[in-house]
């Protein structure tokens, strides 16, 4: 029996430290503690009340152990209705007879220490939602059990009233009454198992309900069942006490607005610094929150010339025109030289050149049949190089021509040999090749007779045209 005490002190030990209240939330209850059996009212006669009109003498009637007799285990099913099994154990050695002289006494005999073992089955109603109290819970059971006295074992139907003080939301005291309906009751007490009460008292505790982090939230109410938060912000953490939820917020240490997510907006341009590339700054959506003071389109980190409006390709800064000519220097073919904006910024050569040019092309002059320079001719190439360079977007053609002496295969070689050897010149001596272009005609396009020497000298000649 000493053992059996022990372990039923290391149970309400550990009940104790885990158990919560018992409800929709926490279903399951233990209670253990003392009981006693009264078999007076198997000795009332037949009035029924009368059965009950002595429920209190403890002394005379009642058969205590003294040690933890009971166990009972229950489940809340909703509605205020538990269900539950209870087991107990007790010593008989006191039972009550009715008087053989006087029917309406009553006289307690010794029937020798009868060990007495019962376990029964019990629906539960409870008063207390009802009643409005957290701390009073009147209760009405009823169920049945089998019951075992000395030699003898029977059925019972069983009823009785309940009352439990809760200490708190762990811990009641319970108070329980029982009466057990023997169907094996006999006057003589030497046969059967009486009807008899029950009696109960011990400790209550009611467990059952999941609370992950321990936040005084069952997990079932808790919007954050595994971090623990305060019952006004169902159970969820608010680190940074900005009105956000840790669970919602995208900064959890750091107090910022609802509007996003919880992150501050330190500049207030309406992004959130943690998307803001210049959080300090108020700026523009598009540029990450990085302003574009002059609105050019090129934020003033990467504008060269934040307060002037300019191209992105000029990092921010407007194009210059050096030569002041209306084409950007960009556009502009010749940026040092002014020009005229059909010819891209360059200047355009006009006829007096080109006219010019051509009285020079008239001097050139070869050895004779060949496509070599004489020497006085160097001077007039400078001449004409000198006007290309000043015309760097012009193109020209060089044209060679002959007289009409000799073969004509011999002539239009060698005015093809005459152009190409001019070009080659004024390439060698700066002017690019792109601009240049050579052709050779022969005999085939005279300007004068080649009946006569000076016709002829005319024909012999080198053209340079404008190519448009």
């Amino acid at each position: 029996m000493k053992n059996l005490n022990k372990i039923f002190a290391a149970a309400l030990l550990l009940l104790g430290l885990s158990s919560q209240a018992q409800d929709a939330d926490n279903p399951w209850a233990i209670s253990f503690g003392v009981n006693a059996v009264d078999t007076r009212t198997s000795a009332g006669d037949k009035d029924f009340f009368a059965h009950f009109d002595q429920p209190f003498h403890v002394k005379d009637n009642w058969n205590i152990l003294p040690s933890v007799s009971y166990l009972n285990v229950s489940k809340y099913m909703g509605g205020g209705f538990t269900f539950g099994v209870t087991g107990s154990i007790n010593k008989i050695d006191k039972l009550v007879y009715r008087s053989e002289l006087n029917p309406k006494d009553f006289e307690v005999r010794n029937p020798g220490d009868l060990t007495y073992y019962a376990a029964d089955a019990v629906i539960k109603y409870s008063f207390m939602n009802l009643i409005g109290s957290k701390v009073i819970d009147p209760s009405l059971h009823v169920g049945g059990g089998y019951t075992w006295m000395g030699d003898y074992e029977t059925g019972t139907a069983n009823g009785g009233l309940g009352l439990t003080f809760w200490f708190s939301e762990t811990v009641g005291l319970s108070l329980q009454s029982t009466y057990k309906h023997s169907f094996e009751d006999h006057d003589d007490r030497a046969v059967g198992v009486p009807g008899h009460i029950q009696h109960f008292a011990g400790l209550t505790f009611k467990f059952g309900g999941k609370d992950t982090d321990g936040d005084g939230i069952y997990d079932k109410y808790d919007a954050c069942p595994e971090q623990a938060g305060p019952k006004e912000l169902n159970g969820c953490p608010d680190t940074d006490g900005d009105g956000v939820l840790d669970k919602d917020d995208a900064c959890v240490t750091e107090a910022g607005l609802a509007q996003f997510q919880g992150c501050p907006d330190r500049d207030s341009d309406g992004i959130a610094d943690k998307d803001d590339a210049c959080p300090d700054e108020a700026g523009l959506k598009t540029f990450g929150g990085c302003p574009d003071t002059d609105g050019d389109g090129v934020q003033d980190k990467d504008d060269k010339c934040v307060t002037v409006k300019g191209p992105k390709e000029n990092k921010g800064c407007p194009w210059p025109d050096t030569d002041g000519d209306s084409v950007l220097d960009k556009d502009d073919k010749c940026p040092d030289v002014k020009g005229t904006v059909a010819n891209n910024g360059c200047p355009e050569i006009s006829e007096e050149q080109i006219n010019k040019l051509n009285a020079y092309a008239k001097t050139i002059l070869f050895n004779s049949g060949k496509s070599t320079f004489k020497q006085e001719t160097y001077a007039v190439l400078q001449s004409i190089t000198a006007i290309l360079k000043e015309y760097p977007s012009s193109k020209f053609s060089i044209e060679g021509h002959t007289d009409s002496d000799g073969k004509d295969a011999m002539n239009q070689k060698l005015s093809e040999d005459r152009a190409a050897a001019v070009k080659n010149y004024l390439i060698e001596n700066g002017i690019g090749t792109e601009r240049l272009s050579s052709a050779g005609f022969g005999e085939s396009k005279p300007i004068d007779s080649n009946k006569t020497a000076a016709g002829k000298a005319n024909n012999r000649r080198v053209e340079v045209k404008l190519i448009k």
